[in-house]
């Protein structure tokens, strides 16, 4: 860091000796690196330091003292994605929430200092331009930085927020946005972008000098033209492999990709920076190379000169990848000790499901283990580096779909981890999801238009939408300890000399975990979920805490279905929460309103028009904010308790006029009108069917304990009615019960499937082969208390949904 130079050499000597005093009894579990623990009192980056460990070496709330931690202060947000990391320095804090609005707090306090508007909503042109918002901000040398998510990169005085330097990054049209924090390394503020999920675009870095806002290099993660001086080296690596081309015979781009987006990371005795590479597209390497190869720099890690942007390493985690594989995630630089030497690594635990050991000065590999559930390979070749991949995995041209683990969202996904050398942890936030992928068919199935595949994130496997922060072991590649969270998304981790492991959690509570044990020490009720990762600074000789409330940047809405059963509501209060020892500050208890849908006394089911609704929903984007299946996963309001899609020309308004583009909700004006009121009768048939929906879900909540139901209970014929996304659905189940064993039918408009299964512990759970029009699994988990039916039907990949059912 350049700030405050007159004070550097005495920072750099307590921040050497910090450590010291810290272990003098108990020896720290690895190595302890200058860079890891310089500038103790502030938190001037995304994970603190370009080590990017999210770890600080302030250790006046330890495991002795946490209980004692009450809020210091809070400052009040208002609605807007705020799933974001706040930064410390100056003695002020500084946060970004909504579409680039950058405050300024004084970090003992909370009072606000100034505040400066991106502009990102007035400018905006596409609904990928307004995103959702920005993860995080950077701060270097007396200057915040921040980069748009309309591709503007700002540079304000930490002072005044003043705008002291302005640029544009895109350089052409392709479809891009950016809302991943900037990182300041070397004096270059390093910014990536997004996008490769819906175009070929061919993605690239910048760096810009960090004092004037000049252009300092461009590298390019995918091979095309131009060809800049610096990237020579790099483009010859890449070429070589697409043999099959990267271009249509017109010259139009045809495959592309790789956009860093998210996770870089810095060396400074190395001069190295290294960026986390994404996914390809289309996601069907098929289609975007049809002549294999591995498809460089996708899905990948890559180290480049600071200076210059010069290649020199990669390794990349999913070679030839096609099922939205990204090295996107934290890369956590260390010294670990393995065989009986230090070596300078490089840690990430990408989408894929296993963590990676990397030498970063060479890009070497030295371990990898899965953290999670993996069936795309069976492991990763010590010799090579290289997956071992499953057969079936390579979908092209074959028929069916694929059960991919993870799925799209990743074992881990952008939320941080961290890492303490005291404990020598690395501690993530997991995500156990699968999903079902395969070769595009007819009508695609296809989230985005092109991708050539048909991808079902959201699916009902044993042992999906499930959390955990697992404390893992760099060096043996081994779980220390795990804790199951609620909700399938978990919030980003922070650690610190204290002992401590501090995370947000999605049913709204901030809590402390022994880093040693994951034994909860203390937490807080919030009123809201939290998302974006905790910091902890020192300010007048006192620790702080400091973390933002609020759900979102879930993809953004792709698995909220996962988290039902908690209140992540767009309109729950967002707040920035800090705490001290024996903090005195106090906040308003706060009540949501029950859930209640708008009255709809006109509204007439029909099951077809419905349907037709989902698809536009789920094609047309509307999912990825506002949830899947219409769930709302509190990155945007949910729709099925919204009073506008009652009325046919407020819809049109806000959905296809843009009225409400400065509230986020960017206007989509190639809808037809016919389109508008086909998905406006879906939302209806949504919202319909929701107060039955969170009965059920409550239900079932509390019927997972055993029930005294006997086998002979669930004999007989019933009339049953299952809550789907397009409304209610009216069967009739007959059922047969010899001892244990179920056997019987389900009949309903759609035909009839045999079924059979078995009653343990009270519940009977049984299932059958049905084609809709794809070959699927339906299950039905069941019990029966004072003489009616209730549990839930998953129907294939299509989500589990609740029933209940009296007798015939």
């Amino acid at each position: 860091m350049t700030a405050r130079r007159s004070n550097a050499a005495l920072r750099l000597f307590i921040a050497v000796l910090f450590p010291l005093a810290l272990t003098a009894c108990d020896k720290p579990a690895q190595p302890i690196e200058q860079a890891l623990v310089v500038d103790a009192d502030e938190w001037p980056g995304w994970g603190r330091t370009g080590s990017e460990a999210h770890y600080s070496p302030l250790d006046a709330i330890d495991t002795g003292n946490v209980g004692k931690l009450g809020l210091a202060w809070h400052f009040d947000l208002e609605p807007g994605y705020s799933a974001s990391t706040p930064l410390m320095a100056e003695g002020k804090v500084f946060l970004t929430t909504g579409h680039s609005h950058i405050r300024a707090l004084d970090a003992v306090t909370g009072k606000q200092i100034w505040e400066y508007d991106g502009g990102t909503r007035e400018r905006a042109t596409s609904a990928l331009q307004m995103s959702w918002g920005n993860k995080g901000i950077a701060y270097d040398g007396g200057r915040v930085f921040l980069v748009t998510t309309d591709g503007y990169v700002i540079s304000l005085d930490a002072k005044t927020g003043r705008e002291i330097w302005k640029t544009y990054d895109y350089p052409d049209a392709s479809p891009r946005n950016s809302n991943g924090a900037p990182r300041v390394f070397g004096g270059k503020v390093i910014v990536g972008f997004g996008g490769a999920d819906i175009s070929p675009a061919r993605g690239f870095v910048s760096a810009y000098d960090a004092r004037t806002g000049k252009l300092a290099w461009r590298f390019y993660t995918a091979p095309g033209d131009p060809v800049t001086p610096g990237n020579e080296r790099a483009e010859a690596v890449m070429r070589k492999t697409w043999p099959g081309g990267w271009t249509n015979p017109d010259g139009t781009r045809r495959g592309g990709g790789g956009t860093a987006w998210n996770a870089f990371s810095y060396d400074p005795d190395l001069k190295l920076v290294y960026i986390g590479v994404g996914n390809g597209f289309p996601y069907n390497q098929s289609k975007r190379s049809p002549g294999g190869g591995d498809n460089l720099f996708l899905a990948s890690i890559v180290a480049v000169d600071v200076n210059t942007g010069a290649y020199k390493w990669h390794y990349q985690v999913c070679p030839g990848e096609q099922w939205d594989c990204t090295a996107t995630t934290d890369m956590t630089l260390a010294t670990l000790r393995i065989d009986g030497r230090d070596r300078k690594v490089l840690m990430q635990a990408p989408k894929n499901g296993f963590f990676y050991v990397i030498d970063r000065a060479t890009g070497a590999f030295i371990s990898a283990e899965k953290i999670a559930k993996v069936t795309w390979a069976d492991r990763i070749d010590g010799r090579t580096g290289r997956p071992v991949e499953n057969p079936g995995i390579r979908y092209a041209g074959k028929p069916g779909l694929f059960e991919l683990w993870p799925g799209p969202t990743g074992a881990h996904s952008w939320m941080p981890q961290a890492y303490s050398p005291l404990t020598g942890l690395v501690y993530l936030p997991v995500i156990e999801q699968g999903a079902l992928i395969g070769d595009g068919q007819k009508g695609g199935g296809e989230i985005t238009a092109g991708m050539g595949v048909t991808l079902i994130p959201e699916v009902e496997l044993p042992g999906s939408h499930k959390s955990f922060l697992r404390a893992w072991n760099p060096v043996t590649q081994s779980l220390a300890w795990e804790v199951e969270l609620p909700g399938n998304w978990p919030g980003g981790v922070m650690a610190s000399a204290g002992g401590l492991v501090f995370q947000g959690q999605i049913d709204g509570r901030f809590v402390a975990r022994d880093a040693g044990t994951g034994k909860p020490l203390w937490s807080f009720k919030t009123e809201s979920p939290i998302v974006g990762a905790p910091i902890t600074y020192r300010a007048g000789g006192r620790q702080y805490v400091t973390v933002i409330t609020g759900s979102g940047g879930n993809g953004a809405g792709i698995n909220s279905p996962g988290n039902a059963a908690f209140r992540t509501d767009y309109h729950l209060p967002r707040r920035v929460l800090t705490f001290a020892l024996d903090g005195k500050d106090t906040i308003a208890p706060f009540a949501m309103p029950e859930l209640a849908p708008p009255p709809d006394p006109d509204f007439a089911p029909d099951l077809a028009r419905a349907q037709a609704g989902a698809v536009l929903f789920g094609t047309r984007a509307c999912l990825v904010c506002h949830g899947w299946n219409a769930v709302g996963g509190g990155a945007a309001p949910d729709l099925r308790y919204s009073p506008m899609i009652t009325d046919a020309a407020t819809f049109r308004q806000v959905v296809k006029e843009g009225a409400l583009k400065m509230n986020g909700m960017p206007p989509f004006p190639a809808f037809t009108d016919a389109e508008l009121e086909t998905m406006r009768f879906y939302l209806r048939a949504r919202a319909k069917a929701a107060p039955a929906e969170h009965k059920a879900l409550l239900e079932k909540a509390s019927a997972d304990r055993a029930s005294n139901a006997k086998p002979q209970d669930f004999a007989g014929k019933w009339n049953v009615v299952i809550q789907t996304p397009v409304g209610p659905q009216e069967a009739v189940m007959d059922l047969k019960v010899t001892g244990n064993v179920v056997t019987g039918r389900v009949s309903a408009d759609q035909g009839t499937v045999e079924v059979a299964g078995g009653v343990r512990d009270g519940r009977a759970k049984f299932e059958g082969k049905a084609s809709m029009p794809m070959p699927i699994t339906v299950k039905y988990d069941v019990t029966v208390r004072n003489g009616k039916l209730s549990g839930e039907n998953a129907n294939g990949p299509f989500g589990s949904f609740p029933l209940t059912g009296t007798r015939l």
